[in-house]
């Protein structure tokens, strides 16, 4: 047994340059690790809570206050716990903070120590740490990917009305041949796309080109996928972050300035697409509250994977609801939405025991660590959702994913 001997905490900057937390844990026998939180731009109202300063420093978004909740009271309540009792730590973590959303000591916070903890413990035990979060009746294997090659949505300056425009890649015969083949796809999407609109700003590695329509958006990625000789490999996928476009006084989505659909419309529009397109996977179709209008999708799509994001908010109660009600087959995991390792891994194992899938994603505000990759290799995810590979916050994780990809001999 190794026990945490101390945890620290500290205000670093992520990939968009505003504050977030890390954690140090060191043990009593020296391991020495740290974990990294990221945080949303685009956010549901169920995730757990961030807790910020206030202050003038970064707009009130400063994180010390978390750093040091981390320093003193985390770190006196995890002091002398075995580093490999991740759910005791969990535990301790969660009646610490006290609170349904963890407003008080803050989820940023929590989230840190909980990684880090994951982190030591598996250094204790010498195994990598998708192993030992992982189910040890089953042999590990490696995530397809998902990425955002187009950006769009109100947080985006191209005008388009969804947040993420996606390339859905299956049917490689290894990760690595994958990963090249986004690599392609994505280069050869901007050299196109750059020689039709000229200059226009990247958000987070995705290209914010002014395309006229969702369907244009597709056809571009289609083109450019058939034309590198990936046609039967990549279909598409579509972030609708439908809670921003959601007016719940009116009872309609905003579409544009002109233009307003009710959720029956926003179904038919949807299935259109289908029709139209290979448009294989469509996540947050409808408001987060909208439990019998995501069944009623999921419904009107059989085949098409119907996933749940700010629906479920990676929480195990919110996802038994969506169970009961039928609202989705697909799960997004995002760890900073619920708070410790041991909740996230609960509402994964709950969705795969349901027949749903599991899709392990980053934060648009995302950090170097890479802990999400062995995440989503310890709860089988079918996907992982990390971007387009031109940033470092990104690929430090799908480095890591080739690096499992070699140590498993696949």
């Amino acid at each position: 047994m190794d026990r945490i001997a101390a945890i620290k905490g500290r205000e670093i900057l992520n990939a968009k340059g505003r504050p977030t937390v890390e954690a140090q844990l060191i043990t009593e026998r020296g391991i020495r690790v740290t974990a990294s939180v990221p945080s949303g731009t685009s956010r549901g109202k169920y995730e757990a809570f961030e807790l910020y300063d206030g202050e003038t420093r970064h707009n009130g978004r400063g994180a010390r206050k978390a750093a040091e909740n981390i320093s003193t009271e985390i770190c006196r309540a995890l002091a002398g716990m075995d580093v490999a009792d991740q759910e005791a730590i969990d535990r301790t973590l969660c009646r610490l903070d006290g609170t349904p959303d963890k407003h008080r000591l803050g989820g940023n916070a929590l989230l840190a120590a909980s990684v880090a903890a994951a982190k030591a413990g598996a250094a204790s035990t010498n195994q990598p740490v998708y192993r030992y979060l992982g189910q040890k009746d089953i042999r590990p294997a490696l995530p397809d990917i998902l990425a955002t090659v187009i950006a769009g949505g109100v947080f985006s300056t191209s005008g388009m009305e969804f947040e993420d425009y996606m390339a859905v890649f299956h049917g490689f015969s290894s990760f690595p041949k994958e990963l090249d083949a986004l690599c392609e796809l994505r280069f050869s999407l901007e050299k196109a796309l750059r020689g039709r609109y000229g200059d226009f700003p990247e958000d987070g590695g995705a290209l914010a080109a002014p395309c006229a329509s969702s369907r244009e958006a597709f056809r571009w990625i289609l083109d450019t996928a058939e034309s590198l000789g990936y046609a039967g490999n990549v279909s598409l996928g579509l972030d609708v972050a439908a809670s921003e476009l959601w007016e719940p006084d009116r009872g309609v989505y905003r579409m544009g300035e002109d233009r307003c659909l009710s959720t029956s419309q926003m179904i038919s529009y949807y299935r259109g697409l289908c029709g139209e397109f290979p448009l294989t996977l469509i996540e947050d179709g409808l408001d987060q509250d909208d439990f019998n209008g995501f069944a009623e999708l999921s419904g009107a799509l059989p085949g098409v994977q119907i996933v749940g994001d700010d629906l479920f908010a990676t929480n195990p109660e919110r996802l038994r609801k969506g169970i009961e009600h039928r609202s989705a087959n697909a799960v997004l995991l995002k760890i900073n939405q619920i708070g410790t390792v041991t909740e996230a891994i609960k509402t994964a194992r709950t969705a795969s025991e349901h027949g749903m899938d599991v899709i392990v994603s980053l934060r648009s505000g995302e950090t170097a660590d890479d802990f999400i990759a062995d995440l989503a290799v310890a709860v089988g995810a079918r996907q992982i959702k990390l971007g387009s590979p031109v940033r470092m916050e990104r690929n430090v994780k799908y480095n890591r994913l080739l690096e499992i990809w070699q140590e498993l001999g696949m």
